[in-house]
């Protein structure tokens, strides 16, 4: 298990959101960066130096630090769409190889070289900037679909990463809770958001959304 890549934003224009600006244009980076906590959302940090949101409302801040996307799951979408899909396309801070990131476990911890520990929180919802960053029409249907929505993650210890650094998962809670499991919960299938309350590291709205909708 290892990075792949590591993977910072350029800034480009929105015009799917009517936003100045979209950060999704993520391309990989030599050598070390940065990683620290981002603090609260709302001013556009996230956890890579060099980086940034500019959706503020729904992106950046402390449980949306980091985003994770799997090397496989883009080849398996790259067949499909029949396009080259390169690192740090979906918009992913990281790109993996050998990590099962959608089959992490809510609160699993991993320790990324020498000195880098992440937190996973929850799963990347679709937007429609990144269905109008790849110019597929019904692309957020399909994504949602097939429930591999790459992982967010909280900085717990900072440092430097690269690519090729080797990946460990530190910890992992004994819960079930995986990050496919919340997408389907928040996604096309409601009767399992009662499952998601047993997952303390789950951001709070998250856990507000889902007792709200079964009543818990």
């Amino acid at each position: 298990m290892k990075l792949l890549s590591v993977n910072v934003g350029r800034p480009r224009s929105n015009p799917w959101k009517g936003l100045s600006a979209t950060g999704i244009d993520k391309r990989p980076v030599d050598g070390p960066v940065a990683v620290v906590a981002p603090g609260p959302k709302g001013t556009g940090a996230v956890g890579l130096v060099g980086d940034r949101v500019y959706d503020v409302q729904h992106h950046g801040g402390t449980d949306q630090a980091v985003y994770a996307y799997a090397r496989e799951d883009l080849d398996g979408w790259q067949a499909e769409l029949g396009r080259p899909l390169d690192s740090g396309v979906f918009g992913e801070n990281l790109t993996t190889v050998g990590l099962d990131v959608n089959g992490a476990l809510i609160g699993e911890r991993w320790r990324i070289g020498p000195d880098v520990v992440l937190e996973v929180s929850c799963a990347r919802i679709p937007c429609v900037t990144f269905q109008g960053w790849l110019e597929r029409e019904g692309w957020i249907k399909r994504f949602t679909q097939a429930a591999r929505p790459g992982a967010y993650l909280r900085v717990i210890e900072p440092g430097d990463i690269r690519a090729g650094d080797p990946v460990e998962i530190a910890h992992r809670p004994d819960h079930d809770v995986t990050v496919s499991l919340v997408f389907r919960a928040m996604t096309r299938e409601p009767e399992l958001l009662r499952r998601l309350l047993v997952a303390d590291a789950l951001p709070e709205e998250s856990k507000d959304l889902a007792r709200r909708r079964t009543n818990a």
